[in-house]
């Protein structure tokens, strides 16, 4: 992203209705990555958006905290949560300055990294090492630059990860292909071929990073 973008804009994005990025359940990948006992301990999903991750977290026993800036987003989350007969938790939090949080041994970032800025993202992997217990780690899950005309969402090259994550206190320890799914808008119909509200694939990047 050249700027990142205010979190009004979400806040209307999930006032509107559902914007792109909610599928009505989890991302596969992360439903992967719960199946492969990715998350241990305590577990922050930051950039919660409308709860789908913590609500699938919170079925499967963990302790997950689910936080977003937005309040429409918790708002809904809950409501969601509510629906489904779990009892998650969820609060609204500025991501950038996680500060009040507790400390956690796991953090999901599912779509989040991608919408900051290069400073941003920086300032993020910083911010996050104030509340990842050593030992601990975050996984992030952003789409990946494609070079098409018309981009599902922000995207980033894996670069950008490495060098946000650059500093001490971090490793990198994998950046792998995936996929994140999504609804196609009425925008890029064309450009995918596909009518509006069809759920797409598109390329995304899967990083673990560990804290020392």
């Amino acid at each position: 992203m050249d700027v990142t973008p205010p979190v009004a804009r979400f806040d209307q994005a999930y006032r509107d209705g559902d914007p792109p990025w909610v599928i009505g359940g989890p991302q596969p990948a992360v439903v992967a990555l719960a199946r492969d006992g990715a998350f241990r301990g305590t577990v922050l999903d930051l950039g919660c958006g409308t709860g789908e991750h913590t609500i699938h977290l919170a079925r499967l026993g963990y302790d997950v905290l689910g936080a977003d800036g937005s309040g429409a987003a918790v708002e809904r989350a809950r409501e969601r949560a509510a629906a489904a007969g779990v009892a998650a938790r969820f609060t609204v939090a500025d991501a950038l300055d996680p500060a009040g949080l507790d400390p956690v041994d796991t953090v999901l970032d599912s779509a989040l990294f991608h919408v900051f800025d290069a400073a941003d993202q920086a300032r993020y992997a910083r911010a996050l090492a104030g509340i990842v217990r050593p030992g601990g780690a975050v996984h992030v899950l952003a789409l990946a630059r494609t070079g098409a005309a018309a981009e599902f969402g922000p995207v980033i090259d894996a670069a950008a990860i490495e060098a946000a994550f650059a500093g001490p206190g971090w490793t990198v320890e994998e950046i792998t292909a995936a996929s994140y799914r999504g609804v196609v808008t009425t925008e890029l119909a064309d450009a995918y071929g596909e009518p509006a509200g069809t759920r797409v694939e598109v390329p995304a990047h899967l990083a673990r990073i560990r804290r020392s």
